[in-house]
């Protein structure tokens, strides 16, 4: 039977205490217990059911969590209070000293500046490599490495791992295989496809309303305790809980994902079109110029699209800039950070989003001061709105200087 996240998640059955239709909201950060015994079991692990801090789990938490489960396929999975608090304890409970990562060279800012800048405090290094060429990946792992960390789609450049030989690869060294696929959810079954442990950032396509921070590692059971164990569990001891309120309300989003994701992805794929049409330098996944577009169409989950993200490269930041000023000026999108609203995003990432990675290191993976990062939002008519985008860059000589180019 074919994987349908969609359904996994439409199946799922919560009552509230009441009878209610949504599943109530644990408002508690302790529990009782009915007997000293019951309490010292829970400590040690050993009494399912229980409820012992909510800095170790919650009911609500576990909701949300049993839904993100079913969405990628895993046996469960532990709720986080921001992507970055999946994304850390994640690779510190995979490592330690003397340890060593090799990465995908274009991710997510924070992921890199963490990786370059803070786990080396830990005695853990960290290889930069071009994911998409599996050789250089395989000529990185050396005797220490642990694991291989990468996004399904990049941030910002959109590339595409291939997952399926990136986990032949993890299990010919003994690696594990971590994906963050914040960019591609429904899209890309990256469990299916072997990955070992799936990372989301829940602030953007899976809640979908900009209104909350939250992140979310799907996986084993097994794995999934031992980052809750209450003596050396990494999201237990770094305490990146989320709010019960804010994963009840995720959870309620949630449904409505699969519909969203289609139209996000529609929306894209007109819009990749009709920029590339126009002569500007574009990337999007379902385009067929996209290098990586037959490897992303072999993984995909067809019925919800390519995705939401596509870049389009205007020349200069001082171009960018002033396109994405007019384009918020005339209600076409704001000017912001992060993805996943109904309303289009756009930034400049260098400047931006992936800041934190120097401008040398920028250049060489691709990274120009004139790309501007969509987010492309839930538009109903697409088509008008493309129209306008074409007067913005007229009006600011975009498609001028990409006719010349």
């Amino acid at each position: 039977m074919a994987f349908k996240p969609a359904n996994n998640i439409q199946d799922l059955q919560y009552f509230g205490e009441f009878g209610g239709v949504n599943p109530s909201i644990s408002d508690s950060s302790t529990y009782t217990f009915l007997s000293a015994k019951t309490m010292f079991d829970t400590f040690e692990g050993n009494a399912d059911g229980c409820y012992l801090y909510s800095r170790h789990s919650s009911p609500s938490n576990l909701y949300l969590g049993e839904a993100l489960a079913a969405l990628e396929g895993t046996e469960t999975a532990n709720v986080t209070a921001s992507g970055m608090g999946a994304i850390c304890p994640v690779l510190l409970q995979l490592c330690g000293q003397g340890d060593h990562i090799v990465s995908s060279r274009t991710i997510y800012g924070g992921t890199y500046a963490f990786l370059k800048n803070f786990t080396p405090r830990m005695g853990i290094s960290t290889s930069f490599v071009d994911i998409t060429k599996l050789d250089l990946v395989e000529a990185a792992i050396t005797e220490n490495t642990k694991v291989l960390y990468c996004e399904a789609v990049s941030n910002p450049l959109l590339e595409v791992a291939d997952i399926a030989a990136l986990s032949q690869l993890a299990k010919k060294h003994g690696l594990k295989l971590v994906v963050d696929n914040t960019f591609s959810p429904l899209s890309i079954p990256a469990g299916r496809l072997g990955a070992d442990v799936i990372i989301h950032s829940l602030t953007k396509f899976i809640n979908g309303s900009s209104d909350t921070v939250g992140g979310v590692i799907c996986g084993t059971q097994e794995f999934i305790d031992q980052l809750r164990n209450v003596n050396d569990g990494a999201a237990m001891l770094l305490g990146s809980t989320m709010d019960s309120m804010r994963a009840a309300s995720i959870l309620k989003n949630l449904r409505t994902l699969h519909i969203r994701m289609k139209q996000h992805s529609h929306n894209a794929f007109y819009l990749a079109q009709a920029f590339e049409s126009l002569g500007l330098k574009t990337v999007y996944p379902g385009l067929p110029s996209h290098p990586s577009h037959k490897v992303f169409s072999q993984m995909m989950n067809a019925e919800y699209g390519f995705g939401g993200m596509l870049t389009v490269d205007v020349g200069s930041l001082d171009k960018a800039n002033e396109l994405m000023e007019l384009m918020q000026e005339r209600n076409l999108g704001y000017l912001a950070v992060s993805l996943g609203f109904y309303k289009t995003l756009f930034s400049a990432p260098g400047s931006s989003t992936s800041s934190e990675i120097p401008a040398d290191e920028q250049e060489a993976m691709g990274l120009s001061d004139g790309l501007i990062r969509f987010s492309v939002g839930l538009d109903n008519d697409i088509a008008r709105t493309f129209k306008q985008m074409k007067a913005c860059m007229e009006a600011v000589g975009v498609l001028q200087t990409a006719e010349l180019v």
